[in-house]
């Protein structure tokens, strides 16, 4: 599996190659050295990324398949459609996939979702519009949250932990 890393404004990602899929975008909290790949779908996926820390890229179209259950397919199929720059709480999510009663199951599946930025759980708060939950650190979903809706021009997003 080719794997390269990238840095980005909030840390260096690692991003992983499965068979012609990205399967994995992990970022780090850790440094580490960032080398040129071959990998012509890495280079892609660097290339969008860089577009969307730029404010030019809202949508990712490189392919995308990360290892999970039916559930967390499901439940990752539903953060995709939560458009650039909006977020959603847990409840609405489970609302939304018609079933109320899993909004901690829910939560769980976002939380190993694999694709980060790619597949947006950092659009996913608390129902009182707190930031919650997220595995590349609360500072760093709030940095993601506050640059979508400085491209949107709809200012500074008010989010507390």
């Amino acid at each position: 599996m080719p794997v390269t890393y990238y840095k980005t404004p909030v840390g260096i990602a690692q991003i992983t190659e499965d068979d012609g899929f990205i399967s994995r975008i992990h970022i780090m909290d850790k440094e580490c050295e960032v080398e040129p790949t071959t990998s012509p779908l890495l280079n892609e996926t660097m290339r969008q990324l860089d577009e969307y820390f730029a404010g030019s890229r809202k949508v990712f179209d490189f392919p995308i398949k990360q290892e999970g259950s039916d559930f967390q397919q499901q439940v990752w199929q539903e953060l995709l459609k939560i458009a650039y720059g909006k977020t959603i709480s847990y409840g609405q999510q489970s609302q939304q996939m018609n079933n109320p009663l899993a909004i901690r199951a829910i939560a769980a599946a976002n939380g190993r979702n694999n694709l980060w930025v790619v597949v947006p759980c950092h659009r996913v708060i608390g129902s009182n519009g707190s930031l919650t939950g997220y595995a590349g650190g609360l500072w760093r979903k709030q940095w993601l949250l506050e640059h979508e809706a400085k491209v949107l021009g709809i200012g500074q997003t008010k989010l507390e932990f």
